[in-house]
């Protein structure tokens, strides 16, 4: 690449969280950059977009300290991309990023989150994308110890491309920086959420619920993402937005369907 490669910055925490401001500050090292982000929070959005009404893009400049073109938006994390591929963005972005997450989207995460369905649709458009998330929910969390891990796969990617219909699913343990161990390429580990609803009532006595729970891991492979996550590396998941069962394809053509 003779140019600069552009770099699509976005995030589900919003466009002011430190997480996206790191990320920012370190793709402006590798690339020149685009930022369009949501202007609130969307963690948990998994991939919506919004049909029922209208979209805004409003270009800002945080601090009056940024270069880079950023814009914040109405819509999802997925909207976000969209919108910057076909109004926004001067080119096709050579890469996206998602992030820095607060918080972890490791294990079926994954799934629900806002931070990797921004780097799917990236990748949905062919586009090579990373989402990044470090294990601290805190909003004041300390990303120093991201940096370089977040560098050196961004590098990477940049260098050798990514087969089409994959993205890499990047979660990076809240630890000190000397205390990573580095990085494990891993599978998405098979745990869920444990989910209760808290059934309360307002004050007017209508019933309303709060949605609670606890994570399990149900997998003892040494081979996954929430094993190097414990065990103090960053974990790597190469992720397919392809859901079909292709294993059991074979299988359903012997069911008497006709």
């Amino acid at each position: 690449m003779t140019e600069r490669p552009l770099i699509l910055v976005t995030n589900d925490d919003g466009i002011n969280a430190p997480g996206i401001r790191t990320l920012i500050d370190i793709m402006k090292s590798i690339g020149d950059v685009i930022v369009v982000a949501p202007n609130s929070p969307q963690s948990g959005m998994g991939h919506a977009i919004t049909l029922d009404s209208t979209l805004h893009a409003e270009e800002i400049n945080i601090n009056n300290k940024t270069s880079q073109k950023e814009f914040s938006c109405s819509g999802t994390p997925a909207d976000c991309v969209k919108l910057a591929i076909r109004v926004l963005s001067p080119r096709k972005p050579d890469l996206c990023v998602s992030g820095i997450n607060h918080g972890s989207n490791s294990s079926i995460n994954v799934i629900y989150s806002g931070t990797m369905s921004a780097a799917i649709e990236a990748g949905i458009e062919g586009i090579p994308a990373i989402g990044f998330s470090l294990l601290d929910y805190k909003w004041n969390a300390n990303f120093e110890a991201s940096k370089a891990y977040v560098k050196t796969i961004t590098e990477n990617v940049l260098k050798e491309g990514l087969p089409s219909g994959v993205v890499l699913n990047v979660n990076i343990p809240n630890v000190p920086e000397n205390n990573i161990k580095g990085i494990k390429i891993c599978r998405q580990a098979k745990a869920n959420w444990v989910e209760e609803f808290d059934k309360r009532k307002t004050p007017q006595g209508k019933d309303y619920y709060w949605l609670t729970g606890k994570f399990v891991n149900l997998d003892g492979g040494e081979d996954t993402d929430e094993w190097a996550l414990e065990n103090g590396y960053v974990s790597v998941v190469p992720v397919q937005f392809d859901l079909t069962a292709h294993y059991f394809i074979k299988n359903l053509n012997t069911w008497d369907l006709k």
